[in-house]
């Protein structure tokens, strides 16, 4: 390559890695030659030396739920950009997010994102490892890695609004287990905040609990309320697989969405848009979460020196109106 561009393998270099302090003349001479000679970097060979995998990994709770699916994608192609491949393990406990964390140098990981669901704040001195570690979720605020959260309550509170807005008034709230930080606790609070701000008593009775955040759980909880009697006219799932269920156990029920209730999701997934009645829904910006996340893991696995300096960051968030709250 040197060679055939009439330049040092040193300058040849400096260009494949777009260093600086290289002549324009002498850079395009170089593209000129690689693109003749369709030459392809050895990554492999150049992470070798610097003694990484060029692989990074992701520890997701499931592999098969729409929200992980949609997120672990997100990382693939931000970590692609970069010339990194990624790993999936499936965790789905706390005990095996710990064995994640710990273990992940000895996967031959260059670094780790981990998507925290059973730790909690108390386990943030367990992510005190020697190697990069970025933590997704709402779990552990303030620990000693990076960390990358949904704006749960903000999101929450507009998506409420906006049931307000096309009407509802007696609004069911459907979550999961709510403990102290996790997202159906962060967008509980977001829900009452909105029935603050519209000056409506939040009925405690339309807060209704499931053991899964999933279709089938959104199904026959929607089918119990329905039965029950329950005066409801919107329904806020904190995920779009819950509001999944639930449009399909209304109808069961012969209640017409959006004619009778309006039915608003968490998530944006893609199997949203296609439903009937599509699903409105709250967009969290997966992109641009996971291309954060995996910035902050790259800068971590290229620094030199070891920082304490860690830095928290929330995503942006939009609503997606579509037929299920319209009307």
């Amino acid at each position: 390559m040197a060679k055939a561009a009439g330049v040092s393998a040193m300058t040849v270099s400096n260009v494949i890695n777009d260093r600086p302090n290289v002549r324009p003349s002498t850079r395009e001479k170089v593209l000129e030659a690689v693109a003749r000679l369709d030459y392809r970097v050895n990554v492999a060979a150049r992470n070798l030396r610097k003694g990484r995998t060029g692989i990074i990994g992701l520890a997701v709770p499931e592999v098969d739920s729409p929200y992980y699916g949609r997120l672990a994608a997100a990382i693939i192609t931000a970590a692609q950009r970069r010339a990194l491949r990624v790993s999936i393990e499936q965790t789905a406990s706390r005990e095996n997010e710990l064995d994640a964390l710990s273990l992940s140098r000895n996967h031959q990981y260059d670094g780790l994102i981990l998507s925290a669901a059973g730790m909690s704040q108390a386990d943030a001195e367990r992510l005190k490892v020697e190697h990069p570690v970025v933590v997704l979720g709402d779990r552990i605020f303030g620990g000693p890695v990076d960390h990358v959260a949904m704006p749960n309550r903000e999101a929450a509170r507009a998506a409420t609004c906006h049931l307000f807005e096309q009407g509802c008034r007696r609004i069911a709230f459907l979550c999961g287990a709510v403990e102290e930080v996790n997202p159906s606790s962060l967008r509980l609070a977001g829900y009452r905040e909105a029935h603050e701000a519209a000056d409506l008593p939040a009925d405690p009775a339309l807060v209704q609990f499931v053991d899964r955040l999933g279709m089938r759980e959104g199904a026959q909880r929607a089918r119990e309320m329905a039965e029950s009697g329950l005066d409801f006219d919107g329904v806020f799932c904190v995920t779009d697989s819950l509001a999944m269920g639930v449009l399909r156990g209304l109808a069961d029920s012969g209640i017409r969405v959006p004619d009778q209730v309006k039915v608003i999701g968490f998530d944006n997934v893609s199997e949203s848009e296609f439903l009937i009645p599509s699903l409105s829904t709250v967009d969290p910006d997966h992109d641009g979460m996971a291309e954060r996340a995996v910035d902050l893991l790259v800068r971590r696995i290229e620094q030199t020196a070891h920082s304490t300096r860690h830095r928290d960051f929330v995503g942006r968030f939009s609503l997606v109106v579509r037929e299920s709250t319209r009307g």
